[in-house]
């Protein structure tokens, strides 16, 4: 078995090298302004061994990531019955789309597009005034990550906020169907500050760890969720983490995954490791054009597929 550290620096070299960086995120300002040459990767294994190239220590913003977690938090919150508001089939179809949403009458096809993460901010939402809502997501990735320093950037929130027209769009449309229960306005404004936390590769590696692990933390030997339910987000992340480039995502690197517009993503090989890749340029899906090329590189060297080497 190659030498992980090893591997980890090798590929940050070599995505440091390539002038194929894809196109930052222009539709929402914040993220416009991101230096596009930037690459970090952060590997956490099974006895917690870190293995971190590159950029990894450099804060960014997860957006669609967190949809991992607020997923987590939902299904903990109210079981399956989660399940009736929210799809758990591959889009094929931008993030973003209404045309889909109109054409199944509200329900939103899984937790990973923007509308059903919506509908899954707003089962949150049901609990909670907003910013209590805020705040349990927030600690929550705070308590995976075991840092406290995790913080939202509120720049990046605001950003959305002033831009996010076609979420507003999904939302009102699945509240007219009632899949949204509360004001419109809140539950946008906290799955728009949810979508800006920031946050290092290391410490994102770190949050998904349960995953990687039946549900369990192994530092800390804690049960996040139950094993079976653990599985089954990864059963969600590897054929609808990815939007319209899932399949493509599933066929090259062979791990369960969720990505970002802000150019991270996080990986999971179950059982073995925790993986956070950063790389601000995005293809025409709008997933991470490096990070998906270094994970592909990483799990071919290491024979991490879960398809088989």
């Amino acid at each position: 078995m190659p030498n992980l550290e090893t591997v980890v620096r090798e590929i940050a070299d070599e995505m440091r090298q390539r002038s194929d960086r894809g196109e930052v995120a222009r539709y929402i300002p914040e993220l416009a302004r991101v230096d596009p040459n930037q690459f970090g990767l952060a590997v956490i294994g099974a006895d917690g061994t870190v293995a971190a190239a590159g950029d990894c220590d450099v804060p960014f913003s997860i957006q669609s990531i967190s949809k991992v977690f607020t997923l987590t938090l939902a299904l903990g919150m109210v079981g399956d019955r989660l399940w009736q508001r929210v799809g758990r089939e591959p889009s094929g179809s931008p993030f973003n789309s209404v045309v889909q949403l109109e054409y199944e009458r509200g329900i939103p096809r899984n937790p990973f597009i923007n509308a059903g993460a919506i509908a899954v901010t707003d089962l949150i939402l049901s609990r909670h005034q907003p910013r209590e809502a805020l705040g349990e997501i927030l600690r929550f990735m705070q308590y995976l990550a075991q840092d406290n320093t995790i913080t939202i950037d509120e720049e990046v929130a605001a950003s959305e906020q002033r831009t996010g027209f076609r979420n507003v769009a999904l939302a009102n449309y699945m509240k007219s169907f009632g899949v949204i229960d509360n004001p419109v306005e809140y539950t946008l404004g906290v799955y728009f500050h949810h979508c800006a936390i920031s946050m290092t590769c290391r410490q994102l590696a770190a949050a998904g760890r349960f995953l990687a692990h039946s549900g369990r933390d192994p530092s800390t030997g804690l049960s996040v969720v139950q094993a079976e339910r653990a599985r089954r987000i990864n059963a969600v992340m590897l054929t609808c983490g990815h939007y319209d480039g899932s399949g493509e995502f599933a066929y090259r690197v062979g791990l369960p995954g969720k990505s970002g517009v802000g150019g991270g993503i996080l990986a999971v090989a179950p059982g073995t490791a925790s993986i956070a890749v950063w790389a601000p340029g995005l293809d025409a899906a709008g997933n991470s054009h490096l990070g998906r090329i270094a994970l592909e590189r990483l799990t071919k060297r290491l024979g991490w597929s879960i398809f088989g080497e």
